[in-house]
């Protein structure tokens, strides 16, 4: 391995020890209650070199959420498996998936969607490339469930992200803070709701709510799953 190299995987090591340590302190202690000096004294570094792989804590942050939308988008293999499927049924395994998410990565998604003081993504989003590609291709497929007439045409499908989402992120929430009933099946609750939910939007009911791509305001914005993304 030549210098470069190595140095390159030095750099690369660190960067992943600042971001697992800021990760944690973030979940445990809140966005707001960490500093850049409490992340170094946990990796045994200086501030100062902290600021020199991240210009502030909010990159820190945009950093992780990058991360946790590849997690939540899953492999190469996983995403595979759904082409075949019908849209309304890709619909459903993607946000099947955002429930699995909040299951195998509780901190990643406990930064994303619970806690309230991150700095909003919807700020950045030109720089979440991948994230608007998975919404592209996630809208993409309700408007061909849309089409096939498994899902109605008469709401936008932003609207339709944003409800099944919400569905699927307030189970995971039960889940997370331990708010279920003893006994009660967090897994079964959630399949029940995202196929309730499904059926229920099925059914055409008159909608009330309007999504966020409603507002010209906000048509420029990431508008994704929840209130720090979009």
């Amino acid at each position: 391995m030549g210098i470069k190299e190595r140095q390159e995987r030095d750099r690369e090591a660190v960067s992943r020890a600042i971001l697992d340590a800021a990760r944690d302190l973030f979940v445990r202690d809140g966005f707001e209650h960490v500093s850049i000096r409490k992340i170094a004294e946990l990796i045994e570094y200086s501030p100062a070199a902290i600021y020199g792989y991240f210009p502030s804590k909010d990159d820190i942050f945009f950093a992780l959420a990058e991360e946790g939308f590849r997690l939540l988008h899953g492999d190469q293999q996983h995403r595979a498996a759904l082409d075949p499927l019908p849209p309304v049924d890709r619909v459903r395994a993607v946000f099947w998936r955002l429930y699995v998410f909040s299951c195998e990565h509780p901190q990643y998604f406990a930064l994303m969607f619970i806690d309230r003081t991150v700095p909003r993504i919807s700020r950045e989003y030109e720089r979440f490339t991948f994230a608007r590609e998975i919404k592209r291709s996630l809208v993409s497929d309700v408007e061909a469930a849309m089409r096939s007439g498994d899902l109605p045409s008469t709401v936008t499908p932003d609207l339709v992200l944003r409800i099944v989402s919400s569905a699927l992120i307030g189970v995971a929430m039960l889940r997370l803070t331990d708010r279920l009933a003893p006994g009660e099946d967090a897994d079964a609750l959630a399949r029940d709701v995202l196929e309730v939910t499904l059926a229920g939007l099925a059914a055409a009911p008159s909608i009330r709510s309007t999504s966020a791509d409603d507002y010209p305001q906000n048509r420029s914005t990431l508008s994704l799953h929840d209130a720090h993304v979009s």
